[in-house]
């Protein structure tokens, strides 16, 4: 792509971790013109990029809704998809159910059929998948995927919506001049207001009640487990880079940060960053006990003003559950590690990567500075 070609992104989902951080990347870039698809704005995009994005508020479930807003945008160049519908309540149970499969399938129908045909300029497709391409949430904790779980290894047989929106997407792509490319990240971490995926929030308001109460900050989950993270922002670097590399064309590409992760070894940095001493480990499920803290989150928010909403189920959204996941809270032995290579990305040409503890670091300033959790 030259330096002076006309580029237009799409990014949809635009709200959540991925999208979020996908706009900025493109926004603070001049010679894209941006647009974000997502029910509500996202809230923390810094002023000067916000007002570089066009924002469509559409329903990607309403079918009618999405001809009409995505039938109009001829000039597209670029698509970067990062929407999910997650179930509401226990996401972990949600990621067999198939109506959750179904509805995230028909999402990208309803957002893809107008499109493409709308816009003949179209060059590149992004696609957010996930490790769970690997199977790894029907096999734990007793068996575990492959480690490192590499992109050449066969689809792995379970029901996915991954492999609803894939074979759609490849399909569509057959005798176009559009490529695609598939994006396998590991943990993200990333803007975490409501998300159902984000293990950073619930780290933030379990650590904040834990600090009001007068307590040390203890590990809540279960045996050591050998994790990946990704910070969304080297993501966004990656799928930056897919629309300019040929390299990235028509391929699948693992993404983490480029280190693993023990969550009792990192524990200490984390407790550091909430100006909190560690406390001896107390397993316990925060998907079990949050909910029950309702009323100490509320007189928190208020006795600090902060500018998280009142509503904890609010700030932090379904990810307790996958915050239990990944903690392994469940397990009664260690369970086999969650590791992705990313030697086929690295051997294409994106080299980005972060360590994961200043990571973590970084996420916890990041709450604070918004004034989430109290500093």
């Amino acid at each position: 792509m030259s330096a002076d070609a006309r580029n237009k992104v799409v990014v949809v989902g635009a709200s959540g971790m991925v999208g979020s951080a996908a706009l900025a990347h493109f926004a603070a870039r001049p010679e894209w013109e941006v647009v974000g698809v997502s029910r509500r704005f996202p809230p923390n995009l810094a002023p000067e990029l916000a007002a570089r994005v066009t924002h469509l508020p559409v329903d990607l479930t309403d079918a009618e809704a999405c001809a009409q807003a995505f039938g109009a945008l001829t000039d597209v160049t670029h698509v970067v998809y990062a929407a999910v519908h997650e179930q509401v309540g226990d996401v972990v149970e949600g990621w067999q159910a198939g109506d959750q499969m179904q509805t995230n399938r028909a999402m990208l129908v309803n957002f893809f059929e107008p499109l493409e045909a709308a816009a003949p300029g179209l060059r590149h497709v992004s696609v957010l998948q996930g490790t769970k391409a690997y199977g790894n949430h029907v096999l734990w904790p007793a068996k575990g995927m492959s480690a490192p779980a590499r992109e050449s290894e066969p689809r792995h047989p379970h029901e996915n919506f991954y492999w609803l929106q894939e074979d759609y997407i490849r399909e569509k792509q057959v005798g176009k001049q559009w490529s695609w490319t598939l994006w396998r990240p590991q943990l993200v971490f990333g803007d975490p207001v409501g998300s159902n995926l984000s293990v950073i929030s619930v780290i933030g308001a379990y650590a904040a009640l834990e600090k009001a109460a007068g307590r040390g900050l203890s590990y809540p989950g279960g045996p050591s487990y050998v994790v990946e993270s990704i910070d969304v922002d080297v993501l966004a670097d990656a799928i930056g880079w897919a629309t300019t590399s040929d390299a990235s064309h028509n391929e699948t590409f693992n993404v983490a940060n480029g280190d693993i992760m023990i969550w009792e070894n990192v524990w200490p940095a984390i407790a550091e960053a909430c100006g909190m001493e560690v406390a001896p480990p107390e397993p316990r499920s925060l998907l079990a006990t949050l909910p029950g803290r309702q009323e100490e989150w509320a007189a928190l928010v208020d006795r600090h003003g902060l500018a998280s909403p009142r509503s904890l189920e609010a700030f932090i959204g379904g990810s307790a559950g996958v915050a239990d996941l990944t903690f392994a809270y469940h397990a009664e032995s260690p369970p086999p590690p969650v590791v992705l290579s990313t030697i086929k990305l690295r051997q294409a040409g994106f080299h980005g990567c972060m360590d994961s503890e200043e990571m973590l670091r970084k996420w916890i300033a990041r709450l604070q500075e918004l004034r989430y959790i109290p500093v």
